[in-house]
């Protein structure tokens, strides 16, 4: 069954979460002629920047596979460009892929100590990366992809006049290496409904997932270091019971350079979504990240904005981070002028960040919190966005966190 969405979003949105807000006016439009084309102008002002910003993407110039991707963006603490040229594989019997990407970025980055921005220094950073991979395609339910390439990473850290410096800042660094890559995809897929979206079909990686990306730096290419780059992840899916799934996801980056790991960052995450009594899901989610040996203004974040709703945006940091919510979401059969589905939810978030230079000392243990929400789709939307309006209670304030936060956000899931 078919409906028709509407595909031009005009107009603003508000968030909040952690205590700051988030506000955005503008307009997008995601088939213009029916081309398949992507076209938006908006403004935007958050805790960190406010900005202006253009965006074109096509994932099928002139009917073939190739995609086309420019952003602009003017910010009130710099410039932000971004584009790129990629026929990717977009299937998993595709057999080839290539492309080319450069962006470059020049902004403040902030500091924060037990959610107050303590200092901020400039930061001017560009990427690019030119590659090409092969594959035999889908073999007996095995995708098996090779890419090759090299990529460049190039970093300048300032002290910006008038504003608090870190007591510290990472060293400038440019870094040019070829890589190789080699990923793996099984080709498993479950369809569901009433899981992350309201009312509208899910469909669910169970296959296993894995990859893995080396590369070589080195001062005979213009690197600033010789220093070996890599990357891996890995994912699964299982079906504990009838209706149930349970995902589960690794990943990690860094290097290795003079002789020790470096910059390093380690992420583990589970969900689990468990359906009872019709409308009814239990939902639980456990996630847990580490950095080795990180750079001076490098850090792991939580707070409001992060998944621990109660309390305010990066409340606590460090080089260790765990997080864990429990929910009962609640799927409605209403259809508000057959425009809008409608759910609710309950929660309860345990979280902590911890390790390093920058731990909050007013409260350096483990936070936890307990909410309810109500959840908005638009049926009617080619974008599939949720409004989350969370009211969220800290069970561990200190006097100078309020009692009761207010999140409004929207999010691509429940």
């Amino acid at each position: 069954m078919t409906r028709d969405t509407w595909t031009l979003d005009p107009g603003g949105s508000f968030g909040r979460a952690g205590g700051a807000n988030s506000t955005r006016v503008g307009i997008k439009e995601y088939n213009p002629l029916g081309t398949g084309t992507i076209v938006s102008l908006g403004r935007s002002r958050n805790v960190d920047r406010s900005g202006t910003q253009f965006t074109f993407s096509n994932g099928s110039v002139f009917g073939s596979r190739t995609a086309v991707n420019l952003s602009h963006a003017v910010n009130s603490d710099g410039r932000s460009n971004a584009v790129s040229v990629v026929r990717p594989f977009y299937a998993l019997d595709s057999t080839w892929a290539a492309g080319a990407i450069a962006s470059r970025d020049d902004r403040l980055d902030s500091v924060y100590a037990a959610g107050v921005l303590s200092s901020q220094y400039r930061h001017d950073s560009r990427r690019a990366e030119v590659f090409g991979g092969w594959s035999a395609g889908l073999v007996d339910g095995w995708a098996r992809r090779w890419t090759a390439g090299v990529e460049l990473r190039q970093d300048r850290y300032a002290s910006e006049p008038g504003l608090a410096a870190p007591s510290s800042l990472p060293t400038d660094e440019k870094l040019v290496a070829p890589f190789v890559g080699y990923e793996l995809i099984e080709d498993r897929f479950d369809r569901e409904v009433n899981r992350n979206q309201i009312g509208r079909p899910e469909f669910f990686a169970l296959g296993l997932k894995a990859s893995v990306r080396l590369g070589w730096a080195s001062t005979g290419l213009g690197s600033t270091r010789d220093a070996l780059l890599y990357a891996a992840s890995v994912s699964r899916g299982f079906e504990p019971a009838p209706g149930q799934i349970l995902l589960g996801s690794a990943d990690i980056v860094g290097r290795y350079a003079e002789s020790q790991v470096q910059r390093q960052r380690l992420g583990l995450q589970a969900r689990w979504f468990v359906p009872h009594h019709g409308r009814w899901v239990f939902y639980a989610s456990a996630a847990g990240d580490l950095l080795t040996r990180p750079a001076p203004t490098e850090s792991l974040l939580l707070g409001g904005e992060e998944g621990l709703r109660g309390y305010p945006l990066r409340y606590q940091s460090g080089t260790r981070r765990a997080l864990f919510t429990l929910e009962e979401r609640y799927f409605t059969d209403l259809f508000v002028w057959r425009l809008f589905r409608l759910g609710g939810a309950a929660f309860v978030d345990v979280g902590r960040a911890w390790g390093g230079t920058d731990t909050n000392a007013l409260n350096p243990g483990w936070l936890s919190d307990v909410g309810f929400g109500l959840r908005i789709a638009n049926s009617r939307a080619a974008f599939g966005n949720v409004l989350h309006i969370d009211l969220a209670f800290p069970l561990n304030a200190t006097p100078d966190i309020k009692r009761t936060q207010l999140l409004v956000k929207t999010k691509f899931s429940f």
